[in-house]
């Protein structure tokens, strides 16, 4: 048990990144996403070009976790990431690309140890996968910029979409909104 800890210390020390621009250049091919402000208002939507990186790329600009998470599918254990408990209003980003994923306006408490959502803030944001891991069928979560594992959408929500979008608090980066 002590080493667990050691290695989640050892995580939460390597550097963080500030939330990438959003209207990053990408080097993909081109899609369509909903753009929101730093206020969290939709500005509008944009034909952008998909966030294509090599993968020591990624290993140089993410954090271990971070890494582990976004790129190799990998899920944070639960009750110990950054947004699980988060109550304040904003938007959170892609950690990779800056792509507004979720607003806490449709955040809400599962009891799961995951931030949890009813809903991703524009549908075009997100892409939704079939993940047959773990010998169980479940739909994962992806950013649709970059390809980002975000987390898993469950049918166990709250009204009005009776969805639970669990995301892991690794692959995002909260943008504080100030009302």
């Amino acid at each position: 048990m002590p080493f667990a800890f050691a290695g989640l210390a050892v995580l939460s020390s390597r550097r963080s990144r500030s939330i990438p621009d959003p209207r990053s250049v990408g080097t993909g091919p081109l899609i369509e996403l909903v753009l929101f402000d730093d206020r969290g208002r939709r500005t509008g939507v944009a034909q952008v070009k998909r966030v294509v990186k090599s993968d020591s790329e990624w290993r140089h600009e993410l954090n271990l976790e971070q890494y582990a998470v976004t790129r190799k599918k990998g899920t944070e254990p639960p009750y110990i990431g950054a947004y699980w408990n988060r109550h304040d209003s904003g938007v959170y980003r892609c950690v990779c690309c800056g792509n507004a994923v979720f607003g806490s306006a449709e955040k809400f408490d599962s009891g799961t140890g995951w931030p949890s959502f009813w809903a991703p803030v524009a549908d075009q944001n997100i892409r939704l996968n079939k993940d047959v891991s773990f010998l169980i069928e479940r739909t994962e979560v992806a950013c649709s910029e970059c390809d980002a594992h975000l987390g898993h959408v469950f049918d166990d929500g709250p009204a009005p979409t009776s969805l639970r979008y669990c995301i892991n608090s690794a692959s995002l980066a909260f943008q504080w909104v100030r009302e």
